[in-house]
């Protein structure tokens, strides 16, 4: 699946002359935790977070300093925090070096950029740079909970047998020589030695993936044997 799968669109913006009690509201409005920030082309020049808009005035939630803490961030970083807590226009708080993907991108790929850069969501552009869509960890829950399994005709057991121990064979943490397995009427069970219960895990499910796969018995142990 690609980002234009699963991409919400259209996206609710803002343009940078908003103010950040507009935000705020469109915020809590439309219960989402982002505003992506557009220019007159609805181009994309920065994103407004929830966590943005933590640390204001009007709350009295700004960031407290104490003299030694002070002295620990320096000017620089409290300039910088009195600019969140007390600018009025969204523009000066706003994230302008914004991670974004194209709709052609593949979940696999979205994913890895969340994780990489401690990010909620991603937006989406095209190749002029106008937002198109945004995907945020959400929507790919959302895959996951609506995938559907490949109907398909159950295969023999050789060729459960077959695959599961190429797809070991091409992991590197699988210490293939030490194992082997049986199937009978799509039941797996799975022989030899893993010798961490990391790798006995992820052998298991290894198993359950293979398409016919309908059972799998773990008799693997923690001490080496010989196998063949």
């Amino acid at each position: 699946m690609q980002a234009r799968d699963v991409m919400v669109s259209p996206v609710i913006t803002v343009d940078s002359n908003a103010t950040v009690r507009l935000v705020a509201s469109l915020l809590l409005q439309h219960r989402i935790s982002a505003v992506p920030v557009v220019g007159k082309d609805s181009e994309l020049v920065g994103i407004v977070t929830e966590s943005d808009l933590m640390h204001r005035t009007e709350a009295g939630t700004e960031r407290p300093y104490s003299w030694w803490l002070r002295l620990l961030v320096g000017d620089a970083q409290m300039a910088s925090d009195y600019v969140k807590s007390h600018a009025v226009k969204i523009s000066d708080i706003m994230t302008r070096k914004v991670v974004t993907a194209t709709p052609e991108t593949p979940l696999h790929e979205i994913a890895m950029l969340l994780e990489k850069h401690g990010i909620k969501r991603i937006p989406i552009v095209d190749e002029t740079g106008h937002l198109v869509g945004i995907v945020s960890r959400a929507n790919l829950l959302q895959a996951v909970a609506s995938a559907r399994p490949k109907l398909e005709i159950s295969p023999a057991d050789s060729v459960i047998r077959k695959k599961l121990l190429g797809e070991l064979r091409g992991q590197p943490w699988a210490h293939t020589f030490n194992l082997t397995a049986t199937v009978q009427n799509g039941v797996v069970d799975l022989w030899g030695y893993a010798p961490t219960a990391a790798e006995r895990t992820a052998i298991r499910i290894a198993a359950e993936a293979i398409p016919g796969v309908v059972a799998v018995n773990d008799h693997l142990l923690e001490t080496p044997i010989m196998v063949y």
